[in-house]
């Protein structure tokens, strides 16, 4: 019976535990949960999600309070054209994070930044031109684009001394998005280093129709990707994503020649995740009819997410002041829309209730969107229910290591921890 721990990802000319963590924002994969995955030899991610306010929280610059200063005076108006980010301050955010991370590494693996295309912050292409070239100035081992197909992401930073340097890899969930992306980029004379194939069953933002998810399989889709990346002669590692709860259903994959997995729901529960303890609790008790896939994100995207998690029904006035990460290029965003809709419709309430969308960086912001992946209704099967009726968090280490060494579809549930009376 064969282990995680009997294959290796090359990714040049090294090799690494094909094992990856995902990069959940805002601040879910935080640094600590990257560099353990690092010191362990597989790949971390961090996420360049709302930078600004990772970085406000995490080394007390004060970016948030000095756009929200400069734009005060449009709070009151629904036209949110006007909002735009510093550049310079973006810039500043993400090398910060990105550099304090990497100057903390330890370990032969890898520590990526996972780029959200959909972030387009009022003005899509400059702003995704700072974030990807200031993760690289911040000494990134790699870049993972993801939420949208990044068609012109690689011409953005083509310039850069390290274009051909650090990693550079997409997340795609169809043989035709990858094809559209290898077609844009074929001029560049830059394959990806690698490939993402997201399932139906991921966490968060899903690459699927509403209503057409349940229709797929990530081993049917990750079948076609290898077969075209085989007949096109590409040598990309194809790394299976969404749905990889135990060592043997990542086996599964690598068997059939996947160059990895990425994994993330199972260490949402760890002590490293930048989740507070008592959502993590949440994500334990939550059983399978908990879970639901619904369309409330202004992206387009159906969203996975607990059916209790407060975004859903909250109608928080915008907050594109202090935030704004979902502004399209003309400065909208369809919670906005949806949110004057409902003011407009009951000028007598003072809070109403938005179902149809939310305000998405609020609520990321605050760990109020409680997104997770389909099997988050096993997580209570990888612990110990304790005598206070939580249940024990899980170190990363204790996660990663049960991926590598487990078999027969076992879960190896960590060393009990007592209680002690204050």
């Amino acid at each position: 019976m064969k282990r995680v721990d009997d294959f290796r990802l090359r990714m040049g000319n090294k090799e690494y535990v094909p094992i990856m963590i995902g990069g959940m924002g805002v601040d879910i994969s935080t640094s600590e949960l990257a560099l353990e995955a690092a010191r362990l030899g597989g790949i971390g991610h961090i996420s360049d999600a709302m930078s600004q306010d990772v970085s406000d929280r995490k080394f007390d610059t004060t970016y948030v309070k000095e756009k929200t200063k400069t734009y005060k005076f449009n709070i009151n108006n629904m036209n949110k054209a006007v909002v735009q980010f510093d550049l310079d301050h973006l810039a500043e955010a993400t090398r910060r994070h990105v550099s304090s991370t990497m100057e903390a590494k330890k370990g032969d693996g890898l520590i990526y930044v996972n780029c959200m295309e959909k972030l387009t912050m009022n003005a899509p292409k400059e702003t995704l031109r700072v974030r990807l070239a200031s993760a690289l100035d911040g000494g990134i081992d790699g870049i993972t684009l993801s939420a949208g197909l990044h068609l012109g992401s690689f011409e953005l930073i083509k310039d850069h001394p390290r274009f051909r340097d650090a990693h550079l890899g997409i997340i795609v969930s169809s043989v035709r998005a990858l094809q559209l992306f290898l077609r844009k980029v074929s001029r560049l004379d830059r394959k990806p280093d690698f490939i993402i194939v997201e399932g139906p069953l991921a966490g968060g933002h899903l690459g699927f129709g509403m209503d057409d998810w349940k229709q797929y399989d990530l081993h049917m889709i990750m079948d076609e990707i290898h077969a075209f990346v085989k007949a096109e002669q590409l040598g990309i590692p194809v790394i299976a994503a969404g749905g990889v709860f135990t060592g043997s259903d990542a086996v599964s994959f690598l068997e059939k020649g996947a160059g990895a997995v990425q994994v993330a729901t199972r260490f949402t529960v760890t002590t490293e995740c930048g989740l507070p303890d008592d959502v993590k609790q949440e994500y334990f008790r939550a059983s399978e009819e908990d879970i639901e896939v619904n369309g409330i994100s202004p992206t387009g995207y159906p969203m996975r997410m607990l059916k209790n998690t407060p975004a859903i029904g909250s109608g928080i006035r915008p907050g594109c002041e202090s935030y704004g990460y979902l502004l399209d290029a003309t400065g909208n965003c369809s919670y906005i829309n949806a949110y004057n809709r409902e003011v407009q419709a009951h000028p007598e309430l003072k809070k109403v209730t938005v179902m149809d969308k939310t305000c998405l960086c609020t609520h990321m912001r605050n760990f109020n969107c409680w997104t997770c992946g389909h099997y988050t209704y096993r997580l209570k099967d990888t612990s110990h229910l304790l005598a206070d009726g939580n249940y024990q968090i899980l170190s990363a280490e204790h996660v990663f290591k049960d991926y590598q060494f487990s078999v027969n579809n076992e879960i190896a549930l960590p060393e009990k921890q007592e209680i002690v009376a204050a």
